[in-house]
C-alpha cells in the first residue's frame, strides 16, 4: 500500500468495472484520491454511472480489476460480511429515496441504524439521537411514522440517520432531487453545518447550481470507458 492510499480517505487505482459478463469495461477509474475531510461533488446525466460509482466506493458493488481502499482498508479483499460491518462502522449514505421504513416513527428509523453500528459506537449514537433531531429542527415530529412526515422532513430523518455514530465518510446519491429549491437549499446548510471538518462527503448529483459549495468537483465522463476511448480516437485523429 502505497503513502498516498495510506492517507486518503477513498483511493481508487486502476479500478475497471463491467456490467455482468460485459468484457468491456463501463468505468475506468486510473486514479482517485479524495483526502479525509474533503467535499467533492459528482456530477452526470442520468445513466452516467454516478451510483455505479458510489456502490464502488461503498463496497456494494466490487470492481473486475484494481483495487478501493477507504480509510486505509482494501475493502476489495473483504468478505461481504466484512465490507457490510466496514459501511456500517464507517460510512454514512443518504439515498436518493431516502429509504425509510415507511411505518416506523422517526426515532425508531434512527434506532435501526444503530443496531448495525459496532457495539462500542452504540452508546455515543443513542446519545445523538436528540441533538440531532433537535439541530435538524425535527425533534417535534420524532414520534410520527415516516410516511406522515412532509418531504423535507424525511430528508431530514435521512441526513440524521447518516450521521449517527460519527462515520468518517459521508456519501449522497441524489439527495435533493426531490426537494424543491428552497428546501433544497434548505437541506444542503444543515448538511454542510452539521459534518465534521475530518469526515470526508462525496456527494452526487446532476444539478450544478450546488458544485460551488465543494472543494472540488468531478465530471462522471472522465470515468467512463466509452468516453475515454472517444477522446484517445480523436487524439489520434489530431
Amino acid at each position: 500500500m502505497n503513502k498516498s492510499t495510506s492517507n486518503n480517505a477513498i483511493s481508487f487505482e486502476s479500478v475497471r468495472y463491467a456490467w455482468g459478463k460485459q468484457d468491456s469495461p463501463f468505468l475506468v477509474i486510473n486514479d482517485l484520491q479524495i483526502a479525509p475531510g474533503e467535499k467533492l461533488f459528482l456530477y452526470g446525466a442520468s445513466g452516467s454511472g454516478k451510483s455505479t460509482l458510489l456502490n464502488l466506493m461503498a463496497g456494494v458493488l466490487l470492481p473486475r480489476a484494481g483495487s478501493i481502499h477507504l480509510l486505509g482498508a482494501d475493502i476489495t479483499r473483504l468478505s461481504n460480511r466484512q465490507r457490510d460491518q466496514f459501511r456500517a462502522q464507517h460510512m454514512g449514505i443518504i439515498f436518493q429515496q431516502f429509504n425509510l421504513i415507511p411505518y416506523l416513527n422517526c426515532a425508531d428509523n434512527l434506532r435501526m441504524r444503530i443496531e448495525f453500528l459496532p457495539r462500542d459506537q452504540q452508546q455515543d449514537a443513542i446519545a445523538q439521537i436528540p441533538v440531532l433531531l433537535e439541530r435538524l429542527g425535527i425533534a417535534h415530529v420524532a414520534q410520527q411514522q415516516a410516511h406522515q412526515l412532509s418531504v423535507g422532513q424525511q430528508q431530514r430523518v435521512a441526513l440524521a440517520r447518516a450521521l449517527l455514530g460519527s462515520p468518517r465518510i459521508i456519501i449522497a446519491d441524489e439527495p435533493t432531487s426531490a426537494l424543491d429549491a428552497g428546501l433544497r437549499e434548505e437541506f444542503m446548510s444543515l448538511l454542510f453545518e452539521l459534518l465534521d471538518e475530518k469526515t470526508g462527503l462525496v456527494f452526487v448529483s446532476h444539478d450544478q447550481q450546488l458544485r460551488s459549495r465543494f472543494d472540488r468537483a468531478l465530471d462522471m465522463q472522465a470515468f467512463r470507458a466509452d468516453s475515454i476511448a472517444a477522446a484517445n480516437t480523436s487524439e489520434v485523429q489530431v
